[in-house]
Order: structure tokens, then C-alpha cells, then sequence
């Protein structure tokens, strides 16, 4: 008798999780979608979150200079080593005291896995994410950035803003 009790409920809990299945695809099946386009209308219609993060980039102040005081805490925070800081001792000439300046700032793209635990250890809100995407290139070694060095351009217009609106349940098959 026991064993026809413990069959039975075996295939009662087999119907309600299958129930609950069923259920969850029925919902999905009627909720609206959005496709995005792409390549085709990437300039256009592609809208990207702005917490996307796609990139590394390095803010800097209202003269040009990146904001990066050479801590390190992003370099030790960094999980499998893709940022490299290169610093200097050297002595204020108004203070005479000696303070870290940063030489190179290397950051290597191909190896990052986007975890953002080096823009969450930077105190100085020196590095942040940007949502631009499009990183593919052919060469690996071009793969590997001295952020420092470069002047950031987005890849497509008015990404880092989100892109187009996002509209839900329609499909957005706009031409260039």
C-alpha cells in the first residue's frame, strides 16, 4: 500500500511541475517582444541600456588629465589581472612633498570579463563603463588600450545615451 501512496504522489508532483512549466511558457509566449536589427540599423533604431557595460574608459577633469592618482586598487581589485598601472614618485615643486604620478595605464580588453569590481575599488571615480559595444577587431593586439592616452570617441551616435527608445512589442525594422 505504501509504495502505490509514494507512486501516485510521484506522478502528482510530476503534473504540477509540469503545470508550472507549461504556465510559464503560455506567459511568455503572449508577452510583446522587441527585436532589434542588427547591423542593418544599428545607427538608427538599436537601443543599448545605459548600464551596459561594454567598455573601459577613463573620465578626466576639465583640462584633459585623466583623473587616475595611480592607487592601484583597480589593478588589485582586477580578478584576472587585464589592468596594469605604471606609476612614479616625483616631488611637488609647490609643497616639496613627493606623490604618486601616473605614467601608462594599460588596459586589455580581450582579457576583462565586465565584472566591474575595479569601477566600484576606484575612490577617485576615475574609470567607469560605457555601453558601447562594439569592441570586435581582427588583431588581438589592438585589443589592449592605455586608457590614459586615449581620447574615447563613441562608435555609434548617441549610444552612451541609451541609443533610440526603446519600444516594446513593436518590431524595429527601420531602414538607414
Amino acid at each position: 500500500m505504501e509504495n502505490n501512496q509514494s507512486y501516485f504522489c510521484g506522478i502528482a508532483s510530476a503534473l504540477k511541475s509540469l503545470s508550472t512549466g507549461l504556465k510559464v511558457t503560455l506567459k511568455e509566449y503572449f508577452t510583446p517582444k522587441s527585436t532589434e536589427q542588427y547591423p542593418e540599423n544599428r545607427k538608427t533604431t538599436l537601443h543599448v541600456a545605459e548600464r551596459h557595460r561594454g567598455r573601459l574608459v577613463m573620465n578626466k577633469n576639465e583640462k584633459g588629465e585623466p583623473l587616475c592618482v595611480a592607487c592601484t586598487l583597480c589593478e588589485k581589485a582586477c580578478p584576472n589581472g587585464s589592468i596594469k598601472i605604471v606609476s612614479q614618485m616625483v616631488t611637488d615643486e609647490a609643497t616639496g612633498k613627493k606623490k604618486r604620478q601616473l605614467v601608462d595605464y594599460q588596459y586589455d580588453l580581450g582579457d576583462c570579463m565586465f565584472c566591474q569590481l575595479c569601477v566600484n575599488s576606484c575612490n577617485f571615480n576615475a574609470i567607469k563603463f560605457t555601453n558601447d559595444f562594439e569592441n570586435a577587431t581582427f588583431d588581438r593586439d589592438s585589443l589592449k588600450i592605455h586608457l590614459d592616452k586615449e581620447n574615447y570617441e563613441s562608435s555609434l551616435p548617441n549610444i552612451l545615451d541609451g541609443g533610440a527608445p526603446l519600444t516594446i512589442g513593436q518590431f524595429n525594422t527601420k531602414t538607414k
